[in-house]
């Protein structure tokens, strides 16, 4: 449990005493989520996960995030639940640039930690979120908006990430039957200044993580059950399917 600051809550639309939730959170977004969420004086209890948390779970691994949402059951319900793990690139290979480089392992391994993962999520989370004021945030990318792309490229990146968005939005639609008043959001963080984005942050475009978490956060204050399947920007705006 968090100890409370004497600074005023910046999530307004939140009760006081609220609960979230970090899954991701040794990376360099999710850890500045945790730390701010940890800091607001609101904010009752936040709770970190990752493959080596206890408990641990692993996006490659279904049982891992099955056994982790039924042991966090009791701590909960969860008024925020934000997933901020994901994969650009790895050691043996970065987003292809042509058709040509395109391969069944790489495809797979993007789509399992940035789609058939957070599928996983949205099944066994979402039952965790709080009735009255429940939002489950996923990073998504801008890359993975279809309308906008212009440049081509990042073949398995773009697709996994434009799977994301359909499984929010379509995930969005039933639990909005039996639970109206939850939200569930794809967000784009920009460029951010860690691991992931490592080989990309030419240019001088990257923020540190503490600022587009800080900006996420904001976002996600300010969008109701209206607004619920959406993908949104770290600036709030909307962005093209």
């Amino acid at each position: 449990m968090t100890e409370h600051s004497l600074q005023t809550s910046p999530l307004q639309s939140f009760p006081d005493g609220f609960r979230a939730l970090v899954i991701g959170a040794s990376g360099a977004i999710g850890q500045a989520f945790y730390q701010q969420l940890q800091a607001d004086s609101s904010c009752a209890l936040v709770l970190g996960i990752d493959r080596h948390s206890q408990p641990a779970l692993d996006l490659c691994d279904e049982q891992s995030i099955a056994s982790a949402a039924l042991s966090l059951r009791e701590q909960g319900p969860f008024h925020l639940i934000i997933n901020a793990g994901g994969l650009l690139h790895t050691a043996d290979w970065l987003p292809e640039k042509r058709l040509a480089e395109i391969n069944l392992s790489q495809l797979m391994t993007s789509f399992q930690v940035n789609t058939f993962g957070p599928a996983l999520l949205l099944r066994h989370f979402t039952p965790l979120l709080d009735r009255q004021r429940g939002v489950m945030a996923l990073l998504s990318a801008k890359v993975g908006s279809i309308g906008d792309n212009r440049l081509g490229g990042w073949y398995s990146y773009r697709a996994s990430k434009a799977a994301l968005n359909m499984l929010v939005k379509t995930a969005a639609i039933e639990v909005g039957r039996t639970r109206p008043n939850s939200v569930l959001l794809a967000l784009h963080p920009g460029t951010v200044i860690s691991r992931l984005s490592a080989p990309f942050q030419a240019g001088g475009k990257a923020r540190p993580a503490s600022i587009a978490a800080a900006e996420m956060l904001r976002v996600i204050d300010q969008l109701g059950p209206e607004a619920s399947g959406g993908f949104y920007a770290y600036n709030g705006e909307q962005l093209p399917w």
